[in-house]
């Protein structure tokens, strides 16, 4: 169970990394005017993906007998939240008729926000390495 933990712990790091580059891209695009091409649908798909892959990972981690304690439901919460919150923005500006860089930068801004605040909710800070424990 020690590598699903580290693997859980350590792939935060790339989906925060992915979040800001997609953060710093859209809010660029949005800021200069540019036209959309499929990088947004790439970069908020890719930064969907990784978050995701984190999620899934955490509730393997639980169904494998990972200590659950109180402070884990704000953080199970909060993620599953940044999830359905980049999920529904990024459909929702694919299916408009002219996609834009407002709906995803909402989108993954916000899920990073709330990632932050799940991680913080566990105890931990968002980039301090932790031993294993709950």
């Amino acid at each position: 169970m020690r590598p699903l933990f580290y693997a859980h712990s350590g792939l935060r790091y790339l989906v925060l990394l992915m979040g800001l580059i997609a953060v710093a891209y859209f809010a660029f695009g949005l800021a200069t005017k540019r036209p959309v091409d499929k990088s947004v649908r790439i970069i908020g798909s890719s930064f969907a993906g990784l978050l995701d892959t984190q999620v899934l990972l955490g509730v393997i981690l639980l169904g494998a007998g990972w200590p659950f304690y109180p402070a884990l439901w704000g953080h199970i919460v909060m993620m599953v939240a940044a999830a359905v919150l980049a999920h529904v923005m990024l459909v929702m500006n694919r299916k408009r008729p002219n996609p834009g860089y407002l709906l995803p930068l909402i989108g993954v801004g916000g899920a990073l926000l709330l990632i932050l605040g799940g991680i913080m909710a566990i105890g931990r800070s968002p980039f301090a390495t932790t031993s294993l424990g709950g």
